[in-house]
């Protein structure tokens, strides 16, 4: 989009683009999302940003009517596969606030200085700049949503310092972070939780949000120990537990009802699922958060997805009848990975004999999923020993910065690897929007010499395969229950 594309999309509201762009007002110093209800100001006051970190970059505060730090991710970060895609999805999963600028280098495979010059030339701020600002979000969902001391807040979400801490809080939103906490939405006090007991959250998307799939796919796939599904369609919660850099947590997501989830390109943009995350520790908040947001595939944009598949005559009817379909990700990609190669039943028999058993037990949640190494060392013969010691010692990358192509290919070179199970990781642990599984009648598999591609499935379904293989799915499920 060129400037004057996206000045007609902040005078029309469109929550579309909320999170692919940001703009600021000179004569205010305020930023805001597209859809902000304030009066659109002048065009020669705007200025525009790719990230809200590159507005703070410049001087400019988060509006308080539209949160603009609390809008869905750009859904370009989940198709790219390039350097600068690659590192917003590992500063999302945390990687700069625990190992720094060289540790995301590291990851990437560039120098330090390639990847801040990189991402200053594209997105105008630094790896640190883009963490910064992650900060500054999970600090004002702490001090917003629970009681935990200003001090511990600090540390919990990332910041090395008080006084660091401070002076971010009073850059990004213009106060203190007393002020903060008493400004929380709805008054006072409101949906203030603990560590403990849960911080309850509201997690953003952009666009419709068919959730009753995505929580029938979840509710099948259920590993008991793990995870549990309760409730009637309509009205279910997932729970799982979820092993994390610095502990684990419980972790609880609700079905949406139809009237919480935005419907249009005019609708309010305040779609959301609502969560709840009970963490061993909160220096663990934003990893949980983007770990959700990846397994509920909540950064896509539906809008983009639905228009190209709905031209497609054969999928144009699967669109219309389901709105905003989702491609569900993973939590926990290596947990993925093993999940698709031994299947449900497999799963719960690893859990069973290998799973971390929980300190403190929440109702049917009782295991962590058993770690990678333990399983080389458990079961080391056969394709399960062979992809959990690759996922041990690094030889297979599934992390959020991992590059899909050379993942795929670490997976081809282990031994009894199918491609339906590789290409299910693609889809699942490397949330790759644009595949399409082997064996589903009219759809090429992944390349090789044992899978003969399909030429007559139309270019136009690129880049979001991913997305039609579910339509076909679903809607071969509800003719077959």
């Amino acid at each position: 989009m060129d400037e004057d594309s996206r000045y007609e999309a902040v005078r029309s509201r469109d929550a579309r683009f909320d999170g692919a762009f940001f703009f600021a007002v000179r004569t205010t110093g305020i930023y805001c999302r597209p859809s902000c209800p304030a009066v659109t100001p002048k065009r020669p006051n705007v200025r525009f940003f790719r990230t809200a970190a590159a507005a703070q970059g410049s001087g400019f505060r988060a509006c308080r009517r539209c949160r603009p730090d609390a809008v869905p991710g750009s859904a370009e970060w989940n198709v790219r596969a390039d350097v600068v895609g690659r590192a917003m999805r590992l500063i999302g999963d945390g990687v700069v606030d625990r190992e720094g600028v060289g540790g995301l280098a590291d990851r990437l495979g560039y120098s330090a200085r390639q990847v801040q010059r990189q991402l200053t030339a594209e997105l105008g701020a630094g790896p640190v700049a883009l963490a910064r600002a992650q900060r500054a979000h999970a600090a004002r969902t702490l001090l917003q949503t629970t009681e935990l001391p200003i001090t511990e807040i600090a540390f919990a979400s990332g910041f090395a310092s008080v006084r660091q801490f401070n002076d971010t809080v009073r850059a990004v939103y213009a106060t203190t972070p007393s002020g903060l906490r008493e400004t929380a939405p709805g008054g006072r006090g409101a949906r203030r939780g603990s560590p403990a007991a849960g911080i309850p959250l509201r997690l953003a998307h952009r666009g419709p949000y068919r959730a009753g799939p995505v929580f029938d796919l979840l509710e099948r796939e259920c590993v008991p120990g793990v995870e549990e599904v309760t409730g009637t369609p309509g009205a279910r919660t997932y729970r799982r537990t979820l092993r994390l850099p610095y502990g684990h947590a419980v972790v609880a997501v609700d079905e949406p009802t139809d009237t919480k989830a935005s419907t249009g390109p005019g609708a309010h943009p305040g779609g959301w699922l609502d969560a709840r995350l009970r963490l061993t520790d909160p220096r663990d908040l934003t990893t949980a958060v983007q770990r959700l947001r990846r397994l509920f595939d909540l950064d896509a944009d539906p809008y983009a997805v639905d228009e190209r598949l709905a031209a497609d005559p054969r999928l144009a009817p699967l669109v219309a009848a389901r709105p905003g379909l989702r491609s569900p990700g993973a939590a926990d990609p290596a947990e993925a990975a093993l999940r698709a190669l031994v299947g449900t039943a497999g799963a719960e028999r690893l859990v069973r004999r290998y799973g971390t058993a929980l300190d403190d037990p929440s109702g049917g949640l009782t295991h962590l999923f058993p770690e990678p190494a333990v399983l080389a060392a458990a079961e080391p013969g056969g394709a399960l020993g062979a992809l959990a010691a690759g996922l041990a010692d690094g030889t297979v990358r599934l992390d959020p910065g991992a590059d899909r192509d050379e993942a795929e290919a670490a997976l081809r070179a282990l031994p009894g690897t199918e491609p339906a199970v590789i290409a299910t990781i693609r889809v699942r642990a490397l949330a790759d929007p644009d595949v399409a599984l082997p064996g589903l009648p009219g759809l090429p598999g992944p390349s090789g010499p044992d899978v003969p591609d399909v030429p007559d499935v139309p270019d136009g379904w690129r880049p979001w395969r991913s997305y039609a293989v579910r339509h076909l799915l679903v809607e071969g499920e509800s003719r077959n229950p």
